[in-house]
């Protein structure tokens, strides 16, 4: 699995503690991580919350990775961010439980961490266990284990309802404000990064033409 990690700018700081914590976790279990900042808060591009939504939905539909890490100062304006696209499916989590229960029932694909609010001593091992809990096991198996069948139906419920209530990712990045779709993927790496990861043709034929407008 090839996770993407991703910060905006007020947390931006703790890229480098988050990036070593989700490395130290997921490496062992055979998972690549792409970090694709904010790298520091001193970076010339700058990510808001809204950006990183934009940056997981374009991440994530067009194959460039299959999973996201994300979050800001509470978690909230990340989670919602993300959760406005089509093919995302962002988790609020806190702590450990939040983690494993989310991968379990909700079967997600992006989580949003809260990295102020809470984030004291301690929070570093509090990331490790997190990501332990999210990745111990295959997702989706459902949590109680017996409540597996219900779960799993309602999951297939919100895929196809997602179709339905959300336009695809091409027609929403054609019709967004330029400059924050622009300064979405933008960042440090970016290029060199989704460049060589994309498995969509048209997502990626799109992106190159909304980086290269002036």
């Amino acid at each position: 699995m090839k996770i993407a990690l991703i910060n905006e700018n007020s947390q931006a700081a703790k890229n480098t503690i988050i990036e070593a914590a989700l490395r130290k976790v997921v490496e062992p279990m055979g998972h690549t991580v792409v970090n694709y900042g904010m790298y520091s808060a001193e970076d010339d591009e700058q990510l808001t919350y809204v950006q990183v939504g934009i940056l997981a939905a374009v991440l994530l539909n067009s194959g460039a990775c299959d999973y996201v890490i994300t979050g800001c100062g509470t978690g909230e304006g990340a989670m919602l961010a993300c959760n406005s696209f089509p093919g995302v499916i962002c988790g609020h989590v806190e702590d450990p439980l939040d983690a494993y229960t989310f991968a379990q029932i909700n079967d997600g694909n992006a989580i949003a961490i809260p990295f102020a609010k809470g984030f004291g001593w301690g929070g570093d091992l509090n990331l490790e266990y997190i990501f332990e809990k999210l990745f111990l096991e295959e997702s989706g198996q459902g949590y109680p284990r017996e409540r597996a069948v219900p779960e799993k139906r309602n999951k297939k419920i919100l895929d196809e309802l997602k179709k339905v209530t959300y336009r695809d990712i091409c027609s929403i990045l054609k019709e967004a404000d330029r400059e924050l779709v622009k300064g979405a993927l933008s960042g440090k790496h970016f290029e060199e990064l989704f460049y060589a990861d994309c498995k969509d043709s048209e997502i990626l034929e799109l992106v190159k033409e909304l980086r290269q407008e002036v």
